[in-house]
């Protein structure tokens, strides 16, 4: 596979997504041959970045094969502010398309989608590059969802209209589960490929797995000796709280996990809002010895996750949510946890009852908080159950054999037309 791509990434190159996400996807596509360029959107960059700084970055990423460039993320007034950005990105495409010879504009998601399909509508002939769309969730009904648009308002259904437009112009995409591709391109489960006979791939949130096997992380029962629960069963939540985090119920169902369990011990893993997080379990009747809450960088969540023997996500179940792959489910498998989840977030049903790597919540009540307790419980018991969701960790949610493999799959079909237009 040879070309070269640039994508196309509203966020700043700090970002933990970005790192933890685009970076690595970036580096497993350039070992497919593909030369890569990278846009990102900083904030206050002169402030946030210095010269050397920014010469050192460039550096790093070129010895990786990634040429990376910025622009200045604008962030008000709203809806103007975006549109700026957007034709910002586009006439940058559009200049280093005709400089570059750039053969795709891989977009993540949708404003960097209307900065690739823009930049093409200005460019003629047969260099014209191709357009990946890397969808990754149903933006518009996430912003209904979470009751920041009005549902039907006109601002829904201009998005609707502009995500159409997007779906027309684009040469491939990527969605994030197999639901959303069955709403999306129904057609596409068997072929690989659109009605139009556009390449669509499913690749999940993936992660790096040599995160999770350093001889410190396998440690566990040095790291529970130094928390102090070497003889109690340890549940853990890492990730943010409030929005689609379910904030009570997760604090309803600990708390009658300890009420069963009073030897239970609970971590939460979380970056904003600590002593609101403590005052939510407190007033369902937790003591504060029962529990840890913690900010800690991404390079120490494994510890405590190896620390533990199984992990809670709650996520609102809605339209927009048929297309999450949460990423800490996939980080909760590679320690070896087994995930205690409501139903109707993406592919996670399937996942996890398919594989016995956890158990599915049927509701928010004590009834079946009580039945998931029982069933999480035999579960444990299996000595063997820390290896087998690694296994399935690594078996679904590997960057190398999953998004590696999977994205330079659907750039080679790519590219592969994009010849054929060459030689025409």
């Amino acid at each position: 596979m040879i070309g070269k791509t640039l994508y196309l990434c509203y966020f700043g190159l700090r970002e933990p997504l970005v790192q933890t996400q685009v970076l690595p996807y970036l580096r497993e596509i350039v070992k497919g041959g593909t030369a890569a360029n990278i846009l990102t959107f900083e904030t206050n960059p002169k402030e946030t970045w210095t010269c050397e700084q920014i010469a050192e970055m460039k550096q790093k990423l070129a010895a990786e094969g990634i040429n990376w460039d910025f622009l200045t993320y604008h962030k008000r007034p709203s809806a103007p502010a975006t549109l700026f950005d957007v034709l910002c990105g586009a006439f940058y495409a559009w200049r280093l398309a005709r400089r570059e010879n750039i053969d795709v504009f891989h977009a993540r998601v949708h404003m960097p989608a209307m900065m690739g399909a823009l930049a093409k509508k200005f460019l003629f002939g047969k260099r014209k590059p191709k357009l990946l769309f890397d969808i990754r969730g149903f933006f518009p009904e996430e912003y209904t969802d979470a009751g920041i648009w009005k549902e039907n308002g006109w601002l829904y259904k201009t998005v609707k209209k502009i995500e159409k437009w997007l779906f027309r112009e684009s040469d491939g995409f990527v969605v994030l589960t197999e639901k959303a591709r069955d709403i999306l391109f129904p057609e596409s489960k068997e072929s690989g490929f659109d009605k139009f006979g556009r390449p669509v791939e499913v690749i999940p949130c993936c992660i790096d797995k040599k995160r999770f096997e350093s001889a410190e992380i396998f440690d566990r029962e040095k790291i529970r000796r130094k928390l102090n629960i070497e003889n109690k069963k340890v549940f853990i939540y890492v990730g943010s709280f409030g929005g689609w985090y379910l904030t009570e119920d997760m604090a309803r169902f600990f708390a009658q996990a300890h009420s069963a369990d009073p030897d239970l011990f609970t971590i939460i893993l979380t970056q904003r809002n600590l002593e609101q997080v403590k005052q939510t379990l407190q007033d369902k009747g937790l003591n504060e010895q029962d529990f840890l809450i913690k900010s800690v960088s991404p390079r120490e969540v494994p510890n405590y996750l190896n620390a533990s023997d199984a992990a809670i996500s709650f996520i609102k179940a809605c339209y927009s949510k048929q297309s999450s792959s949460p990423t800490k489910i996939a980080e909760y498998l590679a320690a070896g946890l087994p995930v205690i989840s409501n139903s109707g977030v993406g592919d996670l049903d399937a996942l996890i009852e398919n594989n016995r790597v956890g158990v599915i919540l049927q509701g928010f009540d004590q009834e079946s908080y009580t039945k998931a307790l029982e069933n999480i419980e035999v579960l444990l018991q299996d000595t063997s159950l820390r290896e087998h969701c690694r296994k399935i960790a690594d078996e679904q949610f590997d960057l190398e054999k999953v998004a590696g493999e999977r994205y330079r799959r659907v750039y080679e079909k790519i590219l592969n037309e994009r010849q054929k237009t060459l030689r025409s």
